[in-house]
């Protein structure tokens, strides 16, 4: 039996009648902040470990599929839960939300303890399909091992952090992650150089880091008055609660795991031109990854208020902080872009001042990325929209598209062809392809969403 929600609650009445411009940019804020969190630890541990050679940050550089499925794993559940508790509370169920948070929680960190010990019981395969090669295998081991440990913390901070970001509370989503990306700054150089650990010491950082972000985010989303509180004892996984999570998580674990098969196709592709190429082309995705973070926080603050607003039939609000966030977004990264385009050869030698091979292909591959840059921002924010609303086919076959349908193809036609800028050049030719895809869905979904019969018909 679900528990209603005062309709005049202020909560309610923010998401559903404040002006959603000012909304999206408040919830905006904390959002960034915290997908900028989460590319500093990967940039944190990429500078402080390129300090120990070139093997050592392709390293770090090879482990990047391995955490992409990790992220993956925190997306499907995190916004798969995220994106029904949203609607839920739109509809005022807050026994529905309550039930989805818990079952997303702890659903999550189970399935990726199974998919950890996997991992470590074949530690060496794991290592050797990532694409490393034998200078670089004993520190991806090193580093990996660690990095399985943590993963069930880090698939629970990251289903708490989605699980409050759909609730509308960004900023203490923000407090939990900002809190673990301090952290690993100061223990990243005092585990590698104090303790003298080496790789090994940036994924101990990064286990007491992610392990602080949970405890943190728990103790929030657990006391907090404003929060839908997370107790075991609403544990109830079911048919009906996986599938609704399946439809609002699934685009994202196609996403990011896409992201992962296609980074260990870079990875082999890169492994004839040595080291410095994958070392090259991982301090560059990395940096890409960063400025996009910007753009996904921005994404992720517009979510909740899409979330509430179609939850409570206003599709107007919908379409006005859709094209708003478009506006803003495209903006934004079009000037990241050329100033990335600009610095690229001052921005990786921030990594690797003295390798002269791994800035000139580094620079490159920087610069390649600019040229789809601009136009990222609405092909996710579709993407974003459609699967909020819960449309996991449309958001499904988006996903499908930038990561799987055209990158993946792009790779094995203009690596053979270009060589080493082939592979660079496949992700921007991705992305800019799968516009075909995007436009007609975007059309037909704003075309539902002004005309509510059809669009409730085709749920």
């Amino acid at each position: 039996m679900s528990v209603p929600v005062n309709e005049k609650s202020g909560k309610y009445i923010k998401m559903t009648t404040s002006p959603v411009e000012k909304l999206v940019l408040n919830l905006a804020g904390p959002s960034i902040v915290i997908m900028l969190t989460s590319s500093i630890y990967n940039i944190t541990d990429t500078f402080f470990v390129s300090s120990l050679g070139t093997s050592q940050v392709a390293a770090v550089g090879i482990a990047f599929p391995l955490m992409a499925v990790i992220q993956a794993m925190g997306f499907f559940f995190g916004q798969g839960s995220g994106n029904y508790m949203a609607r839920a509370l739109g509809a005022k169920d807050t026994e529905g939300a309550s039930r989805m948070a818990a079952t997303g929680l702890i659903s999550g960190f189970i399935i990726m303890t199974v998919i950890a010990s996997a991992g470590l019981i074949a530690l060496g395969p794991l290592v050797e399909a990532l694409g490393t090669t034998e200078t670089i295998k004993p520190f991806a081991m090193d580093y990996i091992l660690f990095v399985l440990i943590a993963s069930p913390w880090m698939v629970a901070a990251t289903v708490l952090n989605q699980q409050l970001r759909f609730q509308g509370n960004a900023a203490f989503a923000m407090a939990g992650m900002l809190s673990g990306a301090v952290l690993n700054i100061f223990l990243d150089p005092l585990f590698i150089f104090v303790f003298n650990l080496g790789v090994q010491g940036a994924a101990i950082a990064t286990l007491i880091s992610q392990m602080t972000s949970f405890f943190i985010l728990f103790f929030y989303a657990s006391t907090r008055k404003d929060t839908i509180p997370v107790k075991f004892k609403y544990f109830s996984p079911s048919a009906e609660r996986f599938s609704e999570m399946f439809k609002g998580g699934v685009p994202a674990l196609i996403r990011q795991s896409l992201m992962s098969i296609a980074s260990i196709i870079i990875n082999h592709f890169a492994r004839p031109y040595g080291d410095a190429a994958i070392a090259a082309i991982s301090i560059a995705n990395r940096i890409s990854m960063f400025s996009l973070s910007i753009l996904l926080g921005f994404g992720q603050g517009f979510q909740p208020v899409c979330g509430f607003n179609y939850g409570a039939k206003l599709y107007s609000r919908v379409k006005k902080a859709f094209w708003f966030c478009v506006r803003f977004c495209c903006i934004g990264l079009f000037i990241i872009a050329i100033l990335m385009a600009i610095f690229a050869p001052n921005i990786i030698a921030l990594f690797r001042k003295d390798d002269l091979e791994v800035i000139a292909i580094g620079a490159l591959g920087l610069r390649l990325q600019c040229i789809s840059l601009p136009f990222i921002g609405g092909i996710i924010l579709v993407n974003m929209m459609t699967q909020t609303m819960g449309k996991a086919l449309e958001a499904s076959i988006i996903a499908l598209s930038r990561q799987g349908l055209f990158l993946i193809p792009s790779l094995f036609i203009l690596g053979p062809i270009l060589g080493l800028t082939g592979i660079q050049l496949a992700r921007p030719v991705s992305e800019l392809a799968s516009l075909v895809i995007v436009i007609p869905v975007l059309i037909r979904t704003l075309k539902l969403l002004s005309d509510p019969e059809p669009f409730v018909d085709s749920k």
